[in-house]
């Protein structure tokens, strides 16, 4: 099996499932109870927790969420709430996972002013867009920091540093939020500066169904979710102890050593990226050729995507021809599987319906190796060309 589908989900460390079983079968009382299963829970909590927050700016508060989605619902939703009698206008950009996106449309609906900033052709945000939509009843800003389709990394470092200029010179408190699911253990996030971050264990090697919200000191934003009080009563409910703590392992193990990961899935991925364009004629590269190890480098690719336009073919047809093979790959977000139309990111791109149709996304691992290209580029040649001489391409 080769797995190339490592933005919709990642292989858990085996660690992180040691640990997780041990819990989940020996170690498995409520962190709440005051006896010493208890307590020993909750160590584990506290552990997961320090874990993480060395991985962000350390004055900030780690709250465990069920995932990306629930952040992301938390940090929007609970920001608007604070901010709602002073102004009831959101920025986000087209670009956005539906766990943004269906957000916006929430709000809009209760009477909020939505404004989508649009993209370039690399699925690329310029910040001037946000500076010139920015005003006094502007209450939040949401901006993902690496697309799950093209990979781009976004100008988030510079969008926020406006933010900040903008409320210093209006007095407002405009808070920045950023969805960092696909960003999260493929770049650093020990100095990023925003207000609110979003990741999700399963996409860093994690459990699925847990995941955290960073909250920069002196941001305050009213809980989520009701009820015991727990997560210092942001977000009430029974911790999800097991995966927690393999939440906190997982952090520990994808961040470490970070930059040689990053230049190992870079080589692969160029690897990769010269042997489809030399080797399979009329293929085009959705967003950046170049690719980038930092947020810092916004405007480039992240090393853990890359997204080619297949011409005269169709994609569906493609990625489960390459699973006969053992081959595992996306026509895009899996989040947004069920729904039908082109994907809205290659849309928001400018590409038409043909381009969007053959698109098909290879997501790589810290585990994806060079000889395991040779074998997807002689199988993915193959079946390019067997449908378009059964097809209609010219």
């Amino acid at each position: 099996m080769i797995y190339l589908d490592n933005s919709a989900t990642t292989r858990q460390y085996d660690e992180v499932t040691d640990l997780m079983i041990r819990l989940q079968r020996e170690e498995f009382g409520n962190p709440s109870s005051l006896h010493s299963m208890g307590f020993e829970a909750g160590n584990y909590i506290f552990d997961a927790r320090e874990a993480l927050s060395r991985t962000f700016p350390r004055d900030g508060r780690i709250v465990f969420t069920s995932g990306g989605t629930e952040s992301d619902n938390m940090a929007i939703f609970s920001s608007c709430r604070k901010m709602r009698r002073r102004g009831k206008k959101v920025i986000t950009t087209q670009l956005e996972h539906p766990a943004v996106l269906e957000c916006m449309k929430r709000l809009q609906e209760d009477g909020y002013e939505i404004v989508y900033l649009a993209s370039d052709v690399n699925g690329y945000v310029e910040p001037q867009a946000l500076k010139a939509a920015l005003d006094e009843e502007t209450v939040l800003v949401s901006m993902m920091a690496v697309n799950n389709e093209v990979g781009t990394i976004e100008p988030v470092l510079p969008c926020y540093r406006i933010v900040q200029e903008y409320n210093r010179e209006h007095g407002t408190e405009i808070l920045f939020h950023t969805d960092g699911v696909q960003a999260f253990g493929k770049v650093e996030f020990n100095d990023a500066p925003f207000d609110l971050i979003s990741i999700s264990g399963h996409k860093f090697h994690g459990p699925k169904g847990v995941g955290a919200l960073y909250i920069r000191k002196g941001v305050h934003i009213p809980p989520f979710i009701l009820g015991g009080g727990q997560e210092d009563g942001f977000r009430s409910g029974t911790e999800n102890t097991p995966g927690i703590a393999g939440l906190g392992l997982a952090a520990q193990m994808a961040t470490e050593n970070i930059f040689e990961k990053q230049q190992k899935m870079a080589q692969v991925n160029d690897y990769f990226r010269k042997a489809v364009i030399d080797e399979i004629p009329d293929v085009q590269l959705n967003g950046f050729e170049e690719q980038g190890l930092e947020l810092q480098h916004y405007g480039t690719r992240c090393p853990s995507v890359i997204n080619f336009s297949f011409l005269g073919t169709r994609g569906e047809v493609l990625l489960h021809t390459l699973e006969q093979d053992g081959i595992f790959v996306s026509t895009g977000s899996a989040c947004a599987s069920h729904h039908t139309g082109d994907s809205h990111v290659l849309q928001a791109m400018s590409l038409g319906h043909k381009e969007i149709e053959c698109a098909i996304r290879f997501s790589f691992s810290e585990f994806n190796t060079m000889e395991e290209m040779d074998f997807v580029i002689d199988r993915l040649k193959n079946a390019v060309t067997r449908f378009r001489r059964l097809g209609s391409f010219r």
